[in-house]
């Protein structure tokens, strides 16, 4: 039987994680990963990656949980394995603080990490500002290995990588029978979605090595995490910011923010600035359609628009996404066995 011929758009963490669950579980697919940029160069391979939700509106929060408890599920298997430093996953404790008491403090991720609790107050003292805190292990995704890992893992299951700018979902319809989008905001132009929209955010990466647990101020802007090689400082939430230069008021304000909650940072050396644009949108976009291109009805599936909160929900949404294919493929050839 000739392979069902699938094309993957977009090599982030959304890209790779659909590609390879597409390769692993559906073997009558033959899938080729194209995208322009390639790690170390995607917005992927400067996030913080820790793993860490906020609440989509209009999705289910049955969905959202089981994106959750799939990524976390299947990274904590990665970070308990022989593959965790080749990987760059791994645990990691710390706590979130909060300037006010929030009106729910258990959120709908607490019991799918690990020892989540409230602060002691012996615990709160060291943030003064701040009237309430949250405790809990969970797991850090370092993109810059974890991308590379996962294109090895993509290979070794057959799958194939071409280096190619698509401008439009025309250009594949030719060689391929089901498209997956996951070009993040790419999309805004290769299929035209006026939802999708950048939230610019800055870091910095400090030799700090002294550091062992992260700390994260509620408000997604100030935060401290301690990775493999460097510790990850941030950061900012500027909603249509299409900049992708270092602002050094932004540099700045960062350094201050968080030497406000860890002090030993004043003494840090700076050996890094990254900007990258988030891939927003109010709720990631994760279904089916199909598209007429070049006089042909194609299976379109998209998986793209999860803002800050890809890392966490990559694995999540890839497993949804090779459902949808999956629905594809039975449409194609309802007699299959699939």
């Amino acid at each position: 039987m000739e392979p069902v011929r699938v094309a993957v758009v977009g090599a982030g963490v959304i890209g790779f994680s659909t590609a390879v669950c597409i390769a692993e579980v559906l073997p009558s697919c033959s899938v080729t990963l194209l995208a322009e940029r390639f790690s170390p160069d995607t917005t992927s391979d400067g996030a913080a990656g820790i793993l860490f939700a906020a609440e989509f509106p209009d999705i289910p929060l049955e969905r959202q949980r089981r994106w959750f408890k799939d990524s976390f599920d299947h990274l904590l298997a990665i970070a308990q394995s022989e593959h965790s430093p080749e990987a760059g996953v791994f645990l990691s404790t710390g706590w979130q603080i909060f300037k006010d008491v929030p009106a729910n403090k258990k959120p709908f991720w607490s019991d799918l990490v690990i020892g989540f609790r409230q602060m002691a107050d012996e615990e709160l003292k060291r943030f003064p500002d701040h009237k309430f805190g949250q405790v809990f292990t969970t797991i850090k995704c370092e993109c810059s290995s974890y991308l590379p890992w996962l294109k090895k893992r993509f290979m070794k299951a057959g799958g194939q990588v071409e280096q190619k700018r698509i401008n439009s979902l025309q250009e594949l319809s030719s060689s391929f029978d089901i498209i997956v989008n996951c070009s993040g905001l790419g999309s805004k132009t290769l299929v035209g979605d006026p939802h999708v929209y950048p939230v610019r955010g800055q870091v910095l990466k400090l030799e700090a090595p002294w550091l062992q647990h992260f700390t994260r101020d509620s408000d997604g802007k100030t935060y401290i995490y301690p990775g493999i090689h460097s510790v990850t400082v941030g950061g900012t939430r500027q909603e249509g910011d299409w900049r992708l230069q270092v602002d050094e008021g932004d540099t700045k304000s960062i350094l201050e923010r968080c030497s406000a909650l860890e002090p030993s940072l004043r003494k840090a050396k700076v050996l890094s600035k990254w900007v990258g644009l988030r891939p927003s949108r109010r709720n990631p976009r994760v279904e089916r359609e199909a598209v007429q291109l070049n006089g042909r009805q194609v299976a379109v599936v998209h998986n793209y628009g999860h803002g800050g909160w890809g890392v966490t929900l990559a694995w999540g949404t890839a497993l949804d996404a090779v459902g949808l294919v999956r629905q594809c493929l039975h449409e194609r050839r309802p007699q299959a066995k699939l």
